[in-house]
């Protein structure tokens, strides 16, 4: 079966809006020619495609819409956020969404080709798919990349750009039809209809495709060419999620640095863009992707600033691949180890608490001992927190599956040496006993506890109901692990939903550079206060005053106690506006005046000071009356 290729009656090429559904005879079809079936030579005008029928799927008698479709996603988060997006066209046509495949009328597979792993579940997935009689249609980069393969075969094909059209993909499948949609230059909307796996968390893709060459890179096959979303559709996606109730929004990408380069921006303008609409209370926090060295090292500052900002986790991922220059090279990667880690140190040296993690390929084909050695004396160095380390994959198409292999049992051995010297340290060493405050969003896999983030994005398991996911919470590390913290609540912030006292507080406030965290001081400051951007504020850059933080990251110790009385002083000195607010929200103006009296009763020690007060004053008047008399006598 050959591609469909977008054709439209009397579109002149222009196509259908994003997210509209063809008709059926708008669609054009090329089949091939195969002995064992009817030669069909259907054009763009025929209504004679269910003559085609798919080996697998007799006609569905149930009404168009109303069949169960289950959904399995291979891969990163692009893929991720490409199958909730289909999943969101399918359940607004009225389709219903299994986890079970067994329940299921259709499989929607979304693939991945990075690794040869990933492809092999793929295969068997299909595999068992066509056992079972279920008719199949697949999604994402392996189709995109590698339409011709057999494990194809028998299959409907929906491509990276064409997810908008899922659809029509579908319902032609069940009425028994082989179609293909992969061809497409423009990019889906990002205003389709989505089901998020978490509703909380938003996956938004910025672009697609990237602009380097990696000699060992299957995805570029898929992806192709960067092409980025203009920063107003993503500004007008992030509003949206926002009202939707999203609390954490990922960028997503093939390379997020190179962002904007297709379309005359950069990836700076597009941060500080999607800052300005983060709510004040950081309640919704960013995550900025993966983006390779060549392209954040001309903005580096910028990048650190973004990062410092309260809203914004302080973590990013630098994939490295290795520690040799060498290697580097032999990969296309266009960066040396130098500049990579001129990367890593002026991220931990501008944003205080920054956590960063990498990727490693071991055995790439040329890699020597002494390659392997650098690569394992970086990581030894720096102590990612997170290091994804993977063995190479030589994939069909890529100059590096023609190089030069090396052994496999040494492929291996250096896998897991390089896995121990990670599994040998802790970097989450002195976090015990400190307060952090974590964003909740997910229940933990061992089904018990919550899933909550730092600032740093490390990962806190905390006990507490369902209820607290979508909620920020002041947390006591109670306990440190290798690949997770533990804590436990001390208290969950509230967040502010009156726009009008947003506004209000965001005009009254005095405002400062980003902080690292949210509770550093101010170095304009004359003593120790609190910062402005707290967790009652995002903290916008100052207009007229600026202040610079000066907390030393280093210094954890002298930063946990910060955090504690800080944390305190502004509990203590927000907590009777906090009360009038509350109850002023209520609408009532019975309640108003009675939380305004509360607010100005005296207590005891108002009074005796008070009182204390007018004593001293009526002394102050005695004495002078008393001198006045004394000075009137002698004359």
């Amino acid at each position: 079966m050959e591609d469909i290729e977008d054709l439209f009656i009397g579109a002149g090429g222009g196509g259908a809006p994003p997210g509209f559904r063809l008709p059926i005879t708008s669609v054009g079809l090329n089949p091939k020619k195969n002995k064992k079936k009817p030669n069909l030579n259907l054009n763009a005008n025929t209504n004679n495609l269910s003559q085609i029928k798919h080996p697998l799927a007799p006609f569905s008698p149930k009404i168009p819409g109303t069949e169960t479709i289950y959904i399995k996603t291979f891969g990163c988060s692009h893929n991720q956020s490409d199958s909730e997006y289909m999943a969101g066209q399918l359940s607004a046509f009225g389709y219903s969404l299994s986890d079970n495949p067994e329940d299921a009328d259709l499989w929607l597979i979304n693939t991945c080709t990075v690794k040869s792993p990933s492809q092999s579940a793929m295969d068997t997935l299909i595999a068992k798919g066509k056992g079972a009689k279920k008719p199949l249609v697949v999604a994402g980069c392996v189709p995109q990349g590698s339409r011709d393969i057999k494990e194809l075969d028998g299959v409907s094909i929906v491509g990276v750009q064409q997810i908008d059209r899922v659809v029509e993909i579908v319902e032609e499948t069940l009425k028994g039809h082989e179609v293909r949609l992969l061809s497409r230059k423009t990019l889906p909307a990002l205003d389709l209809p989505k089901v998020r796996k978490n509703k909380f968390v938003e996956i938004l893709p910025i672009n697609v495709g990237c602009l380097g060459a990696c000699t060992y890179c299957k995805t570029k096959h898929a992806r192709g060419h960067l092409g980025s979303y203009t920063v107003d559709s993503l500004v007008g996606r992030v509003k949206s999620v926002i009202a939707d109730g999203v609390k954490e929004i990922w960028l997503s990408s093939e390379d997020t640095g190179a962002y904007g380069r297709d379309i005359g921006v950069n990836l700076p303008i597009l941060l500080n863009a999607i800052v300005k609409e983060l709510p004040i209370d950081a309640s919704t926090m960013l995550r900025i992707g993966m983006t390779n060295p060549p392209f954040i090292l001309e903005h580096l500052k910028e990048i650190a600033e973004v990062l410092r900002h309260p809203c914004v986790y302080s973590f990013l991922h630098v994939p490295v691949q290795s520690g040799s220059d060498a290697v580097l090279t032999a990969m296309n990667r266009e960066y040396t180890v130098t500049e990579f880690k001129t990367v890593v140190d002026t991220l931990t040296e501008l944003v205080p608490g920054m956590q960063i993690a990498t990727d490693i390929i071991c055995g790439f084909p040329g890699e020597t001992d002494e390659d392997f050695t650098q690569t394992r004396d970086l990581i030894k160095e720096y102590k990612f927190p997170q290091v994804h380390i993977s063995q190479f994959y030589p994939r069909p198409g890529t100059p590096a599956a023609r190089m030069k292999k090396v052994p496999s049992t040494v492929v291996k051995n250096r896998s897991r040496d390089l896995t121990s010297v990670f599994e040998a340290f802790n970097p989450y060493v002195g976090m015990e006993g400190r307060l952090e405050r974590i964003w909740i969003t997910e229940v933990a896999t061992d089904g018990t506890h919550l899933v909550g983030h730092t600032k740093g994005y490390v990962q806190v398991l905390v006990d507490g109901p369902e209820s607290m996911l979508g909620t920020s919470a002041i947390a006591k590390i109670t306990s440190i692990g290798r690949w997770s913290v533990f804590g436990e609540v001390i208290e969950t912030i509230p967040q502010m939903n009156d726009k009008a006292a947003l506004g209000k507080e965001r005009l009254s406030q005095d405002k400062c550079f980003p902080c690292s965290n949210n509770f550093e001081t101010c170095a304009c400051s004359t003593e120790p206060e609190t910062c402005a951007c707290g967790p009652e504020s995002c903290g916008e850059q100052a207009t007229l005053t600026k202040c610079s933080v000066t907390a030393n990251a280093v210094q954890l110790e002298g930063q946990n106690n910060r955090n504690l009385i800080g944390w305190l002083l502004r509990k203590r000195k927000n907590q009777g506006q906090k009360f009038l607010d509350n109850q002023i929200d209520l609408g009532s103006k019975e309640k108003q005046e009675q939380a305004q009296r509360s607010i100005d009763k005296w207590g005891v020690v108002d009074k005796a000071l008070l009182g204390g007060m007018l004593v001293s004053f009526l002394t102050i008047v005695a004495l002078v009356v008393h001198l006045g008399f004394r000075i009137m006598s002698f004359k």
